[in-house]
């Protein structure tokens, strides 16, 4: 009798898994936005949202819920029943940076969430205002060594993805520059345009037009791969500093046990959607590289890098603003 009981149960469990992998989803999903609309996650994600809707034959609502640095639009995906319908489009914010500048972060960023798909990650540009005397990343660190705490570097914020890439750079290449936090990318970007501050880390799409007019001065990439938008921009490995390496990253997350044939079955419907040539080609254009990674490589790649920044935020004793 408990043999056939623990068959019967066997039994259903596979049913269950079969039927919502084939089933799913049966009404629309809900995308949960840490941002306000109008930003790079729009630009990333809403295109793979509608085309993701038409393969699925339900809509994707897009629900932005900004603040807290990415915690309430982790908080509310975490809570959220793990059954396909409600999942967090996340980035460095909400599963590394939010979580380790804060005193009281309301959800574990690995044991909370299942992967399901990194949608791309988004290379740092470190860019000079126009006037700015140094050239190259060598002529800024020998610079930067023979005038100590001369360089003005801004940053959209204490704790901020550019201020940590700050950090990493000048640990580096053993220089000391005064940070300079200002509330937001566009504020940090209009410092460095009238001159208040010298250099900035940020993501593509807050500066290709300023390079394109002559406005910003791009002065390398801080990936191992070239951006096809500025192809003849170097990257920091190729100019002797292979550790200098940041960005942001793109992913789709859902509430921790959810279903896996569900999971498995966005991943590949995605998938397919990212490494379309279209999707190619758009992402190219705002300085994106495709990754698609599966599940459990996702899953890697946030443990290593909550570790990885979790050791500078520790040492240099950062805290969000």
């Amino acid at each position: 009798m408990i043999r056939f009981t623990a068959l019967a149960l066997l039994s259903m469990l596979g049913f269950s898994a079969a039927h919502a992998q084939t089933t799913y989803p049966t009404k629309p999903i809900r995308w949960v936005i840490p941002y306000a609309p109008g930003g790079g996650t729009d630009v990333i994600a809403r295109p793979l949202a509608l085309r993701l809707g038409e393969v699925l034959g339900y809509p994707i609502v897009y629900e932005n819920r900004p603040g807290g640095g990415g915690l309430i639009a982790g908080e509310l995906v975490s809570n959220a029943a793990p059954d396909g319908y409600t999942l967090l489009v996340g980035a460095g914010n909400t599963h590394i940076f939010a979580t380790l500048l804060y005193d009281k972060v309301p959800y574990d960023p690995v044991k909370d969430y299942d992967p399901i798909i990194n949608f791309v990650r988004v290379p740092n540009l470190l860019v000079a205002r126009s006037g700015f005397a140094p050239k190259t990343v060598k002529d800024i660190v020998a610079y930067g060594k023979a005038n100590p705490g001369k360089i003005n570097w801004a940053s959209s914020g204490n704790g901020a993805g550019g201020h940590l890439a700050l950090v990493l750079f000048a640990q580096n290449v053993g220089i000391k520059v005064v940070h300079v936090p200002y509330k937001g990318a566009g504020p940090a970007t209009i410092g460095v345009l009238g001159g208040e501050s010298d250099l900035l880390f940020a993501n593509t799409g807050v500066f290709i037009s300023h390079i394109k007019a002559g406005r910003l001065r791009a002065i390398a990439v801080a990936d191992k791969q070239r951006l096809a938008i500025l192809p003849d921009l170097p990257t920091f490995p190729e100019v002797g500093f292979p550790d200098v390496i940041s960005g942001s990253f793109y992913g789709l997350l859902a509430p921790a046990g959810t279903p896996r044939p569900i999971i498995d079955k966005l991943h590949a419907e995605l998938a397919k959607i990212i490494h379309s040539p279209e999707s190619v080609k758009r992402l190219a254009e705002v300085g994106a590289f495709p990754v698609a990674a599966k599940p459990e490589e996702f899953a890697a790649f946030l443990k290593k890098e909550v570790a990885t920044w979790g050791k500078i935020v520790r040492e240099n004793g950062i805290k969000a603003n």
